[in-house]
């Protein structure tokens, strides 16, 4: 088996158009997860290239190097836990003991990289991370922001507020009421 780190898969979607790109490269896999493909064997270079020039015409990116891969499985962690799907369980521990426990190394060292390839801490990351879902769930309008705070685990309705204000400049109603379509794609936050 040989696994593919890419860049930029942040859904479901995402998922479904590298496996389009496969197939249509001919590339059999084992399994596609939100930044990883695993495939069955080695493919012949021409054909991982091509499957390359698919996949970046697409917007994601092929991931060679280590330390990229590290930081692409962090944000994938992330986007994993604020951006739920149904079949994915919430973590019953800590964040930071979780990512050590999926990435096998310790949190210290995997903030310090994250810091200096991203330039913004993992908090923060993830902080910008729950505001984006935050505002997804505001224009969806199926929760009242009670609801949005405890299933983002927020400590309360204020923390909440305060985050998104601080982060946005606007308060969670003003934004709401707004409608505005200031949401940025999840891989360019």
């Amino acid at each position: 088996m040989i696994t593919l780190y890419i860049k930029n898969m942040v859904c479901d979607r995402c998922k479904a158009a590298v496996a389009r790109e496969l197939e249509k490269h001919q590339i059999t896999y084992q399994k596609i997860e939100l930044g990883e493909v695993v495939l069955n064997e080695r493919q012949a270079d021409n054909k991982l290239q091509s499957f390359r020039e698919g996949i970046e015409a697409l917007g994601f990116e092929w991931i060679d190097d280590n330390k990229s891969k590290i930081i692409e499985k962090i944000k994938t962690e992330i986007i994993k836990i604020i951006h739920p799907h149904p079949q994915v369980q919430q973590i019953k521990t800590n964040f930071s003991l979780h990512l050590e426990k999926q990435i096998g190394k310790n949190y210290s060292t995997l903030s310090s990289l994250f810091s200096e390839v991203e330039g913004t801490t993992i908090e923060q990351y993830m902080i910008r991370q729950k505001i984006e879902r935050v505002k997804e769930l505001l224009v969806y309008d199926q929760y009242s922001l009670g609801q949005i705070a405890n299933q983002l685990n927020y400590s309360s309705i204020q923390h909440l507020s305060n985050q998104f204000k601080k982060v946005t400049g606007l308060t969670p109603s003003h934004f709401k009421n707004l409608r505005s379509n200031n949401r940025k794609p999840l891989d360019k936050v």
